[in-house]
């Protein structure tokens, strides 16, 4: 088997790092392919501040919820081509090749944005970006898969799922040393062009796939790369075992370039992988995260902070435990294994999504009230809706933010925000008549007492889901398949893990605005539950298996449903064999 069978008395992540000691370069081909989760992360993270900024730029963007939607999800309209084109381009051209020109988009793609003069180009940078990370995204972890040795090949994926979160906490730090820069979120933006440029240097240096090359018959390039990777009484092993596992491919399909995508689906192995590994990246997006990473600040603000640089800092925060849970999930993805990893992760999420849907609610039902004689004291700003009411003792901070002819804002008592406040129309004029009075101006949500309980619902939603459902769907699809189908089905699982964050990216603001943001999270914890009972039914545990190994657990069924019993490898060997 790939990589031989492993002691289970010392853990991955104590042997990532002897590794990164012994032979660091492993470690080099882990990180520099890792940039790849970098620029996925600072992508999902840097439009969440810019777009604060963006909306004061362009006063259409500020005023069309559906434009803001669109800016943001054009980049994962533009991802989910990306990923589709990059599986066929990882069997065609190889796993170096495809995260080369996914570079040279994503800095294309940057310049556009920083440039912008109007929201179409933005759109059109957007979708760019978009391009260079889907393919990056299904990339990445697939390259570091095929180059780790099979006992910390879980701990260094999760390298990858690390260097995302990265990506986001260092997105939050740009767009906080920009907020005073003369085109905030031009540079905001456009710096995301660096790290672009960096992989595309150092992928340059590095070799391809070795198993790439060896399914392309290029035996001699392979065995010394894997020389390189494996230590010396191990090598000869691998390499034999990769042999004969490609042989016995060909020998099934007859050919080694022609796939069938009928005969994909009606392969139990590869049918069983798909459903597990697509099933995972659906509902990855599902239980909403990036509507936290999108949006953070936005939801934020929703929670009663109206200052964009507290939304920031605020956000923050919730950027770092991201980065954190990934590290959490280095440490325990071999230890613990990724079913168990995977369903802890869900109930904690259900729970946070539960806590943040209650507080929400409370927020919206105990708005601060709207005083005439607030208002009075703003009489030629004052909101249009509000004079023509006859009902004025109704009215409270919430009903005043949903006016729409003109929009409408609350600008808060100088006294105490929870008190009583104005009802204003909306524009930059009446903002800093209210801010130049000392008072907190708010279009997004209202003053509540609840908004540290909605941060405390984010960071513990960020906590649970960063180590479980955010690393282990990647790390699942990175081993699951065939060798023959793994570039065509990590692809097709990409494709789906795009489709589903551009329906949630593009449906949030509109959920919000439409049912509530208490309902929306609510939604988000239901399909929480259900993603917990399918990683149950159907996503088996490939903790320290060989990739072999897998194929043939998949093909007999060998599912555990008892995922709660400790398992050595050595077991899971033995019960593949007896079945």
């Amino acid at each position: 088997m790939e990589g031989g069978i492993h002691p289970v008395e010392t853990s991955a992540f104590r042997d990532c790092f002897s590794l990164a000691w012994k032979n660091p370069y492993v470690l080099r081909l882990a990180f520099s392919a890792g940039i790849g989760g970098l620029l996925f992360g600072y992508d999902t993270g840097v439009i969440s501040g810019a777009l604060l900024y963006i909306r004061d730029d362009f006063d259409s963007v500020d005023k069309e919820t559906v434009l803001q939607e669109s800016i943001v999800s054009m980049a994962v309209a533009g991802a989910i081509i990306g990923a589709a084109i990059g599986g066929w381009m990882n069997d065609r051209y190889g796993r170096r090749s495809a995260i080369l020109i996914a570079d040279f988009l994503f800095f294309i793609g940057a310049v556009i944005m920083a440039a912008a003069q109007n929201p179409a180009m933005l759109i059109v940078g957007r979708v760019f970006v978009g391009l260079g990370v889907g393919m990056a995204s299904m990339t990445s972890p697939l390259y570091i898969s095929e180059a780790s040795p099979a006992k910390i090949r879980g701990a260094l994926v999760s390298t990858n799922g690390f260097l995302i979160t990265g990506g986001q906490f260092l997105s939050y730090l740009i767009n906080l040393a920009f907020t005073k820069a003369p085109g905030t979120w031009r540079w905001m933006l456009g710096v995301a062009g660096i790290p672009a440029l960096v992989q595309f240097i150092l992928m340059i240096l590095l070799p391809e796939s070795p198993r790439w090359l060896f399914r392309k018959g290029r035996e001699e390039e392979a065995k010394a790369i894997l020389r390189k990777i494996y230590p010396a009484h191990e090598v000869e092993t691998e390499i034999q075992d990769l042999k004969e596992s490609i042989e016995k491919e060909i020998e099934e399909e007859g050919s080694s370039e022609k796939i069938n995508f009928i005969k994909l689906w009606k392969t139990d192995t590869v049918r069983r992988g798909l459903i597990a590994g697509v099933g995972l990246q659906v509902f990855q997006q599902f239980v909403g995260i990036n509507t936290v990473m999108y949006y953070s600040p936005t939801i934020v603000q929703l929670a009663g902070f109206a200052s964009n640089q507290t939304a920031l800092l605020l956000s923050l925060v919730i950027a770092g435990l991201n980065a954190l849970g990934s590290i959490v999930s280095i440490y325990f993805i071999d230890r613990t294994g990724r079913k168990k990893l995977l369903i802890i992760s869900l109930i904690g999420v259900t729970i946070s999504l539960g806590l943040l849907s209650a507080v929400f609610h409370e927020t919206a039902s105990h708005s601060s009230q709207v005083s005439l004689a607030e208002t009075s004291h703003f009489a030629n700003y004052t909101c249009p809706d509000y004079s023509l009411a006859k009902d004025y003792a109704t009215w409270d901070c919430m009903k005043c933010l949903k006016a729409s002819s003109p929009d409408c804002g609350f600008c808060a008592s100088p006294a105490n925000k929870l008190y009583p406040g104005a009802c204003l129309f909306s524009n930059d004029t009446v903002r800093d008549l209210c801010h130049g009075e000392d008072r907190l101006w708010y279009t997004r949500g209202c003053p509540s007492r609840y908004g540290w309980l909605a941060l405390i619902g984010l960071a513990l939603y960020i906590i649970f889901f960063s180590p479980g459902m955010g690393t282990a769907p990647w790390i699942v699809n990175s081993e699951i398949y065939p060798l023959r189908f793994r570039g065509v089905c990590g692809g097709i699982a990409a494709t789906a893990n795009w489709v589903s964050n551009l329906i949630v990216a593009q449906s949030f603001l509109s959920l919000t605005q439409a049912i509530g943001t208490s309902w929306t999270f609510l939604i988000f914890g239901g399909i929480s539950v259900v993603a917990l009972f399918f990683v149950i039914i159907y996503v088996p545990e490939t903790k320290g298996l060989p990739i072999e190994e897998v194929e043939k657990m998949l093909e007999m069924r060998a599912l555990q449903f008892r995922f709660w019993e400790k398992r050595t490898r050595t077991d899971s060997l033995q019960k593949n064999q007896a079945v």
